[in-house]
């Protein structure tokens, strides 16, 4: 009986000794790669009387712990909707842009006696490139040719100015004496048209606006005052153009590259895509106006010869100059044409002459724009309205002239920085690679 407990009592002692030594391998072994015991540790031991806990298992007493959006960065925001965080957000980031589009359109506004002439030059330089680029090919260096296209358009300008005032100055006794005539036959229509206006509501009307007038008279004689003061502006305004466009045409390439230098470098490549695609839609664009408002200034002054109305060659030279306001440019110098036939020749001749200037802006819109311009320049006529509107708010006569240009310009150049392609390399680039060590 005796060794029984004795053999029972040697059998636990066996079991604790080889319990302990056990433990003190498992303790060496957590020494020596603590990595794969703290793995080990997380899972059930066979051993256990019971299996783990998981370790999303909820502990009875303990706080639950708050879910963080990956958008948040506190524990306030979590209290908040996303649709909302998302609307804030949008709300102070458009808030941070109108701030900077309103002080950007207050400094246009301040220097706009620079920024216009800038902007002029822009364009005639990219109407006469095509014609240095002739006399660069001729052999002639760069600084005479930009002088001779320079000097020959403004000899142009010149003339066809000149030209016009002097008919304008010819044909204003004739005009007058018709105007009067038309004036009575206004008179004699308002009285036995359908409005059936006596003398004395004619009376009435003619002295109110008389009064009108004489209450205005010094609102008008400011007006010319301002005049004298705008007229050393537009000098300045000339001089400046002129010296713009100058340099525009011999170191504009020169002048690129070094704006293109103050970027970062990863960005030149891009940009300087950018920036030669949107010149080459300038010119286009400037070319093709030029093209069309000569056509549209051709057809109406055809017909004002036809039908012998005065100014032809001037009204002819206005049409040309408005249709660089697209769509309703030519369309408004055209009404002037269709009055100054009111006058001449009357209702009849007027009318013909309403149907031909809607004629020709049909061509125009619906022939020349798409076959002339391309899609190159194509811009939708919602845009152009309210480009021009924009632009006559902000700038006036020059802002409604440049504001179409500089829509096909930035148009141009959003799409080539939002393109995901790669620009080709400069055929004069030089790529430096780094030698394996």
């Amino acid at each position: 009986m005796r060794e029984v407990r004795l053999s029972r009592f040697e059998r636990m002692r066996g079991r604790l000794r080889r319990a302990y030594e056990s433990g003190r391998e498992s303790a060496r072994a957590r020494r020596a790669d603590p990595d794969r015991s703290a793995d080990e540790s997380r899972l059930a031991s066979p051993s256990s009387p019971g299996p783990a806990a998981p370790p999303a298992a909820t502990v009875v007493g303990a706080e639950p712990r708050p879910s963080v959006h990956a958008s948040t960065s506190s524990q306030d925001d979590v209290e908040v909707p996303h649709a909302l965080r998302i609307a804030a957000a949008w709300c102070w980031r458009l808030i941070v842009v109108g701030i900077v589009t309103w002080s950007l359109l207050k400094i246009v506004g301040t220097i706009r006696i620079v920024i216009i002439p800038l902007a002029v030059a822009l364009l005639l330089s990219a109407l006469l490139a095509p014609a240095v680029g002739w006399l660069l090919r001729a052999r002639l260096p760069r600084s005479l040719a930009t002088g001779v296209v320079l000097v020959g358009g403004l000899a142009a300008v010149i003339g066809t100015l000149t030209l016009v005032v002097n008919e304008f100055i010819q044909g204003v006794p004739e005009l007058s004496e018709k105007s009067s005539e038309g004036v009575r036959q206004i008179q004699n229509w308002l009285k036995t048209g359908p409005l059936h206006l006596s003398d004395s509501q004619l009376n009435r009307y003619i002295d109110e606006a008389q009064s009108w007038i004489n209450d205005n008279t010094e609102k008008f004689t400011s007006g010319a005052l301002n005049t004298a003061a705008t007229l050393a502006e537009v000098l300045t305004g000339t001089v400046l153009v002129l010296f713009a466009t100058f340099f525009f045409l011999r170191d504009g390439s020169k002048i690129w590259r070094f704006l293109v230098r103050l970027l970062p470098v990863n960005a030149r490549w891009k940009v300087d895509d950018a920036g030669r695609a949107s010149w080459s839609t300038l010119g286009a664009y400037v070319r093709a106006t030029v093209l069309v408002a000569f056509i549209d200034a051709v057809g109406i002054g055809i017909f004002l010869v036809i039908f012998d109305i005065p100014f032809a060659f001037p009204l002819a030279a206005l049409v040309f100059l408005g249709a660089f306001i697209p769509i309703v440019g030519a369309f408004l110098s055209g009404v002037v044409a269709v009055l100054v036939a009111l006058v001449d020749s009357g209702p009849v001749t007027a009318l013909i002459i309403l149907g031909v200037v809607i004629g020709v802006q049909q061509v125009e819109g619906h022939v020349l724009q798409p076959l002339i311009m391309g899609r190159a320049v194509a811009i939708h006529p919602l845009a152009v309205i309210i480009g021009i509107a924009a632009g006559v708010v902000l700038a006036g006569i020059a802002g409604a002239l440049v504001a179409v240009p500089l829509i096909a310009v930035l148009n141009t150049a959003v799409r080539r920085l939002a393109a995901r392609t790669v620009p080709d390399t400069p055929p004069d680039a030089v790529v430096v690679a780094s030698q394996a060590p």
